[in-house]
């Protein structure tokens, strides 16, 4: 195992030890949650559609106001620059999974303790992607039982949710209300103030009825760089894609349903509310779209989080899912 202490992250112009890239207590990411984000992930250590995710934080950035020193191109530029300095401290089996946060700094009050202006703080870290699916093929052995806390979306008219931000309390408090549900695969599906599915906690949400992918609309939702990758993957495979309004009801009569993130791609849901959706296993169509993802990113992403899990040690139970693939 190689000495992943030496991992450096950009903080402002500089690089600094991963254990040291710490921002000030006035800053305002630590006062308000007044920062946005993004998540990438590589595939055979290239980054995937890292541009789009930029563009979505600089979209985020105008909205909240946030000032920008540097263009969309520079920062792109730092995230390659920092893959490069960290690749030496990978694994060969690694991928880079890198952290891009965006505050509006330190606040104006506080601006005396400093001897020069302050701008806004700009961090980039690169951590390794199987630390973060670590025990994941679990979830595809059995799929994932999403449970409706009581906590509910947060709606456009109070804090817009597809600008992707780090205030977000009511995420913490949904996962940890489904924590304490009997199980070790349950995951938060808020639901919006008038009733309809809306998203995971960091997570976009999908069903299949009559062999069409649903997801919701996206008016109360991130709309995820995954979410609408699978719009993409759908055309490729011509299955029907569409985005509506719909209803708890409507995910327990599904044939199928299935998550998406930047981290693991897809994952089956097979119950809700510990009730089955269809046949309780991972589906047909999500495992086509599974499988494109793969083919189109050359990496099969199944066998890839089942071999970090057997690296660890980490065994599933029964057959794994990357044995009986779709055609």
């Amino acid at each position: 195992m190689r000495d992943n202490k030496k991992r450096l992250v950009y903080m402002n112009g500089e690089y600094v030890p991963e254990a040291d890239a710490k921002i000030s207590i006035f800053d305002s990411a630590l006062m308000f949650g007044d920062m946005v984000f993004e998540m990438t992930r590589s595939f055979n250590k290239k980054q995937f559609k890292l541009s789009e995710h930029i563009k979505r934080l600089y979209t985020g950035m105008k909205i909240l106001r946030i000032p920008s020193e540097i263009t969309e191109k520079e920062l792109e530029n730092i995230c390659y620059e920092t893959i490069e300095i960290n690749e030496p401290f990978f694994e060969s089996d690694d991928e880079h999974r890198l952290m891009i946060n965006v505050s509006r700094g330190p606040l104006g009050i506080y601006e005396s303790i400093w001897e020069n202006k302050l701008g806004p703080t700009l961090v980039v870290a690169d951590f390794p992607l199987k630390l973060t699916l670590s025990n994941f093929s679990r979830f595809y052995e059995k799929g994932i039982n999403c449970v409706i806390p009581s906590q509910r979306a947060i709606p456009a008219t109070l804090m817009d949710p597809k600008i992707k931000n780090r205030s977000r309390m009511w995420y913490q408090m949904a996962n940890i209300e489904v924590s304490q549900v009997e199980g070790d695969n349950n995951w938060a599906l808020l639901i919006d103030p008038d009733g309809y599915i809306a998203e995971g906690t960091g997570d976009n949400f999908f069903i299949v009825k009559d062999n069409k992918v649903i997801s919701p609309e996206g008016r109360n939702i991130l709309r995820g760089i995954s979410r609408e990758y699978v719009s993409e993957l759908c055309k490729e495979l011509k299955v029907e894609y569409i985005e509506k309004n719909f209803e708890p009801y409507d995910v327990y009569d599904a044939d199928e349903a299935f998550i998406t993130g930047t981290p693991f791609c897809i994952m089956p849901v097979t119950s809700l509310n510990s009730i089955k959706i269809g046949n309780s296993i991972m589906g047909r169509i999500t495992k086509q779209l599974l499988n494109k993802w793969s083919e189109n990113t050359e990496v099969d992403i199944l066998k890839q989080i089942y071999d970090w899990d057997k690296k660890n040690k980490i065994k599933p139970k029964g057959s794994t899912p990357y044995e009986f693939k779709a055609k």
